[in-house]
C-alpha cells in the first residue's frame, strides 16, 4: 500500500522560505513522477509543481515558477518543494501527490495516491 507522508509546514512571515518533505513507501519510488498541489480555504485543490521519475523534468505553476524548486531523492524515496520569497497567498494545506505514471501533470485527477497534507502559513 503506497503510503506519502508529508513534513516542514508551519507559519512564517512574508519573504520567508520553507522546504516541504513527502516520504513515499510501500511502492516503487522511481516508477512514479510526483506532485505538489495546494489547498487554500474555500478554493479547489490547485496544481503548484511536478517533478519526473528521475528528477529529469520539472514543471511548476506559474504563480511559483522562480520561487519554489521541486526535486526529488530517489535513494531517499523522498520529493521536496523549497519555498522561497513566501507571500500570504501561499498560505494553503500542501499536498503531495504521485501518479501511476513516470511524468506527471498538472490535473489532480490524474494522481492516484495522496498524502495528508501539510499547512503552510505565511503572514504579512
Amino acid at each position: 500500500q503506497v503510503q506519502l507522508v508529508e513534513s516542514g509546514g508551519g507559519l512564517v512571515q512574508a519573504g520567508g522560505s520553507l522546504r516541504l518533505s513527502c516520504a513515499a513507501s510501500g511502492c516503487s519510488f522511481t516508477s512514479y513522477a510526483m506532485g505538489w498541489f495546494r489547498q487554500a480555504p474555500g478554493k479547489e485543490r490547485a496544481f503548484v509543481a511536478t517533478i519526473s521519475w528521475n528528477g529529469g523534468s520539472t514543471y511548476y505553476a506559474d504563480s511559483v515558477r522562480d520561487r519554489f524548486t521541486i526535486s526529488r531523492d530517489n535513494a531517499k524515496n523522498t520529493v521536496y518543494l523549497r519555498m522561497n520569497s513566501l507571500k500570504p497567498e501561499d498560505t494553503a494545506v500542501y499536498y503531495c501527490a504521485a501518479p501511476t505514471t513516470l511524468y506527471g501533470t498538472v490535473r489532480p485527477n490524474e494522481y492516484t495516491y495522496w498524502g495528508q497534507g501539510t499547512q503552510v502559513t505565511v503572514s504579512s
